[in-house]
């Protein structure tokens, strides 16, 4: 039970590492560990999401999934593929951010289609809690927590905890993001978009030049899972996009193994026969307003640091944004110092670089491809 002092200790060890500047591996296992201290499990998978979207961007397996055939790319067909009261697309919009199988269905966990198909028949799964990391109304990952049939369930004392957990896992992912901008090496046998298609039976029945290099740079770190599952989340979507279930075409950004921004999309193919059902999935290097947004969100500013940032990236000088704002230019120079601070930058030339990255600004003026885009 996550009680008492081991409950406060844990809840102080995740907020720390959090603050720490780690990578995403380092934090994401550090914390998972601590968790385990106050809420036992056997079996761990960490997720990160499109803040924008809620789509998969790369999961992570820890205890008994590392050592199993994990069926990865199952899993994302059928979380993004249906809905289900405890589907991380609904949690991120949850009142609470988390949610325990077996306390929702009064220990009937088959009543979960993703219990009931998934988990209990492929693992022996008794119960999953679940957490999704969300700062305000943004979601950044996810947690899942898995114990054994004999173990006792997730109580509601957990699961209170776990959802105390939301915004410190938030902070921790929004750092780890960024926190390899330096390393950008592209892959050498990729140039311009991928192409995946994917069948009715969900197999990948074509794939263009350069497809496999992609696939292989999505995987990241040692506890990650398939480089499909991303993939198949947005198949899932897409199937669902297509039966007219949601109105929004799935797509996501994800960081690459090699540091580079990705963007993935998902849409349905028409067709008759055997074409009937094919999915289309693009994945292509993602161009600077496809992601500002996204890193300038993981720095946490607030509104008026934002609009401020905005400007900044516009060129526009100190007494100009004043105006603009209607504030003094005194105030100005406090948001961009907080603004500083918070980027770990220290002028706006570096807090350009840093929005825009290493893997754009030092390739402007070089050679355009035929899609007008840096060549690579």
């Amino acid at each position: 039970m996550a009680r008492g002092l081991t409950a406060e200790r844990v809840r102080r060890d995740v907020d720390v590492v959090s603050r720490a500047g780690l990578d995403l591996d380092s934090f994401l296992e550090e914390a998972v560990a601590s968790v385990q201290r106050a809420v036992p499990w056997v079996s761990a998978c960490l997720a990160t999401h499109d803040p924008s979207t809620h789509m998969l961007t790369s999961a992570r397996k820890y205890g008994h999934l590392r050592r199993v055939n994990s069926h990865d790319h199952e899993f994302g067909l059928l979380e993004y593929g249906t809905v289900e009261p405890t589907a991380f697309t609904e949690l991120a919009e949850a009142e609470v951010p988390a949610a325990g199988v077996h306390l929702l269905t009064e220990g009937e966990v088959e009543r979960s289609h993703r219990m009931g198909s998934f988990m209990v028949p492929n693992f022996g799964f008794g119960d999953e809690a679940r957490l999704v990391f969300r700062d305000g109304r943004q979601a950044w990952g996810a947690m899942a927590l898995f114990r054994g049939s004999d173990d006792q369930p997730f109580d509601a004392a957990e699961i209170d905890f776990l959802a105390s957990l939301s915004q410190v896992f938030a902070r921790g992912v929004r750092t780890g993001m960024l926190a390899r901008l330096a390393t950008w090496s592209p892959p050498a046998d990729v140039a311009g978009p991928a192409v995946l298609i994917i069948g009715p039976d969900d197999r990948i029945v074509q794939v263009s030049p350069g497809a496999e290099a992609r696939l292989r740079d999505l995987i990241d770190g040692e506890a990650a899972g398939d480089p499909l599952s991303p993939v198949s989340a947005l198949v899932g979507a897409a199937r669902r996009y297509g039966r007219g279930e949601t109105s929004l075409q799935p797509r996501c950004r994800v960081r690459a193994t090699s540091g580079q921004w990705l963007v993935l999309h998902a849409a349905p193919l028409s067709g008759a026969g055997e074409r009937a059902g094919e999915v289309v999935v693009t994945i292509e290097e993602a161009r600077p307003p496809e992601i500002v947004a996204l890193v300038v969100a993981a720095f946490d500013l607030t509104p008026r640091e934002r609009d401020v940032t905005q400007l900044v990236l516009q060129g526009v000088d100190t007494k100009e944004i004043a105006a603009t704002l209607h504030v003094s230019s005194y105030t100005v120079q406090d948001h961009l110092k907080s603004i500083f601070a918070k980027a770990d930058v220290r002028s706006r030339r570096e807090l350009i670089a840093r929005i825009y990255f290493d893997q754009y600004v030092p390739r402007i003026g070089s050679e355009l491809s035929p899609t007008g885009w840096f060549a690579g």
